[in-house]
């Protein structure tokens, strides 16, 4: 019994061997392929049916050689270019308008008396944290109330366009009223700076424009760990993505998209995007873009390269999800030329790409060789013990 087991052992080991061997089996997908490269065409991909049994006809994903055409295709389709959700971003700076709850300070030349009093100045502790100043204070509905004159809309008004207003109604007490207005406390309006700034927090509008630079400069600027090409900008619901790095390429200013009160800024961590190198590699890694940008060269070159001895360097796969289809789309590089390798630092890579380095033929064959050897050896030291 024993010794027919044994015989089957090493028949099972004989057959894998004439097939790892002979070369005349082609399954045309990456990791499984010992066909010769020029004899790729297609990887056949079958998808799974809701019994769990496969589907009748497989689909088709074409591999796509990494060649020079390929890259003038990919340079022509991602040429960079301004989107229409950002251009909206983009305005002219206007003047600073009071708002509710900014204080106010109201200065009448030669009047002290009109200076703001003790109840309707601003209190010493301001509940949002911020640090409060002498004046007066606008209430909800837009109003203050000064000595004489009663209450008077202020807000929407610029402080150039306060004074005239108050300086009109004071004329009627006083001869020639020289009044200046100014915001000693601005606590209208706020944006708020999130993710990887130094400071993350509420950065409050004063009169300098608050742009885009202007929000993360106060915010102690972007950590190591920030994406430049993941900034996002949520206003009224609506979330629109800033990459600075396509805005300089185009040399577009990024000063000219102009922040409003409410808005809502987060810097992603370039974490969020990862490369994963698979296979033959020298390490397999899952490896971060630099501000949403790696080539398959740096990936290749970050992960140690191909392993020199079990990685068949003509066989390097680019797989990549397709949002649109269930089939992904697949990337072949041949590698065992040196200059193929300036194509693969030319080859844009995206988020969640797997770099797959295919093994050589003769690494299969001792992998299986591996696991057929402990049985056999088992079987074969059971037949010795039963022969005794």
């Amino acid at each position: 019994m024993f010794a027919s087991t044994r015989k089957s052992m090493w028949a099972v080991t004989a057959c894998c061997a004439s097939i790892m061997l002979s070369g005349c089996a082609v399954v045309t997908s990456p990791g499984f392929d010992f066909s010769q490269t020029s004899q790729r065409s297609s990887v056949s991909l079958t998808p799974g049916v809701a019994d769990g049994t496969e589907a009748a006809t497989p689909a088709q994903t074409a591999i796509r050689p990494i060649n020079a055409e390929l890259l003038r295709h990919i340079a022509q389709a991602h040429r960079p270019d301004l989107p229409t959700g950002l251009l909206n971003l983009y305005a002219e700076p206007s003047p600073y308008t009071i708002g509710a709850s900014d204080v106010i300070g109201i200065v009448v030349h030669d009047h002290p008396e009109l200076l703001a009093t003790a109840g309707a100045s601003a209190a010493a502790t301001d509940p949002a944290g911020i640090t409060a100043s002498p004046g007066f204070i606008v209430d909800a509905d837009g109003f203050i109330i000064f000595p004489y004159i009663g209450k008077v809309a202020v807000a929407g008004l610029t402080p150039t366009q306060a004074t005239q207003r108050i300086a009109q109604k004071l004329a009627h007490y006083i001869h020639k009223p020289q009044v200046t207005v100014r915001v000693q406390a601005f606590r209208s309006k706020r944006v708020y700076v999130e993710g990887e700034v130094r400071n993350p927090g509420m950065q409050i509008f004063t009169d300098v424009p608050m742009t885009l630079p202007e929000a993360l400069n106060r915010a102690g600027g972007l950590t190591e760990h920030s994406d430049r090409s993941e900034i996002l900008l949520t206003r009224d619901g609506y979330t629109t993505r800033i990459d600075l790095d396509t805005l300089q390429q185009l040399n577009s200013n990024p000063n000219r998209i102009l922040l409003r009160s409410g808005d809502n800024l987060r810097v992603r961590n370039r974490s969020d995007k990862k490369i994963y190198v698979l296979g033959e590699s020298l390490k397999a890694a899952a490896l971060s873009m630099e501000h949403g940008k790696l080539s398959l060269a740096q990936a290749l070159g970050e992960s140690g390269g191909v392993n020199p001895t079990t990685a068949d360097p003509g066989q390097i796969y680019v797989i990549r999800n397709r949002p649109d289809s269930l089939q992904p789309e697949v990337f072949h590089l041949d590698a065992k030329n040196p200059v193929a390798l300036a194509l693969a630092d030319n080859f844009p890579l995206q988020a969640r790409d797997v770099v797959y380095i295919d093994p050589v033929p003769l690494v299969r064959w001792n992998r299986i060789i591996s696991l057929v050897l402990p049985t056999a050896s088992v079987l074969n030291t059971s037949s010795e013990i039963s022969n005794r």
